[in-house]
């Protein structure tokens, strides 16, 4: 009880300094974050990948109550299109609507890392605020629920056509995410100067994210210099 305490009262009032510096304080009205267009939110969520991958694999794309799978796929790979509250809690662009993200995870992030995105998406979408669903995440990390990356969990980011907030004004580079328990951060060089791997820790009993920029995009161009 005392951990969840802790970690409530770091997280919110980390969140409430992001707040008072935020153009997005709040959630926007659900349809800005929607995309009209299912087809087109399906071919978005593909460019997350190669389509040697992509066009095997299950696609998501946000529903009134959630992510809704609209295609099977066969390969054990799901894409999707990521929103804004899928990023830390102290984000200033946690509410931005403006935010499409095509990510593609593989089998093992599927299955160990991808409910953490889709229970927050279901949050936000049910109306929850900021501070709630900060108090909901901790309680399930003190209640030890909360499931550790599985060995190999990584996605594609991969995608030219993305918007990743307003600091980058698109899609930032092409990049491939691994997730790693906490504390592995160190094991990779992440952070380091001169490395080529970005990221570091993030709270405790959260996965670690990190970030390894690639060559070329999804669709076979080169990418901008690092």
């Amino acid at each position: 009880m005392r951990i969840s305490l802790c970690l409530t009262v770091l997280a919110l009032a980390a969140a409430a300094r992001a707040q008072a510096a935020t153009p997005y304080p709040s959630m926007a009205p659900v349809d800005r974050y929607m995309i009209a267009d299912r087809k087109a939110e399906i071919a978005l969520a593909r460019t997350a990948a190669p389509p040697s991958i992509s066009a095997e694999a299950r696609v998501l794309v946000l529903g009134r109550r959630g992510y809704e799978t609209a295609v099977k796929g066969s390969n054990g790979f799901v894409c999707l299109v990521a929103r804004s509250w899928t990023g830390n809690f102290d984000d200033p662009e946690f509410w931005n609507p403006k935010i499409r993200a095509p990510n593609c995870f593989n089998p093992p992030a599927a299955d160990s890392v991808l409910p953490r995105l889709l229970m927050r998406t279901e949050w936000a979408l049910a109306g929850l605020s900021k501070a709630r669903m900060i108090a909901m995440n901790a309680a399930i990390i003190a209640a030890r629920h909360a499931r550790a990356p599985e060995a190999d969990s990584f996605s594609f980011m991969l995608s030219r056509q993305g918007y990743l907030g307003d600091q980058v004004g698109g899609p930032w580079l092409p990049h491939v995410m691994f997730f790693v328990p906490h504390g592995h951060a160190v094991a990779w060089g992440a952070g380091l100067e001169a490395s080529p791997v970005e990221g570091q820790e993030g709270h405790p009993g959260a996965p670690t994210v990190l970030f390894i920029p690639v060559r070329r995009w999804s669709d076979g161009s080169p990418a901008p210099p690092t």
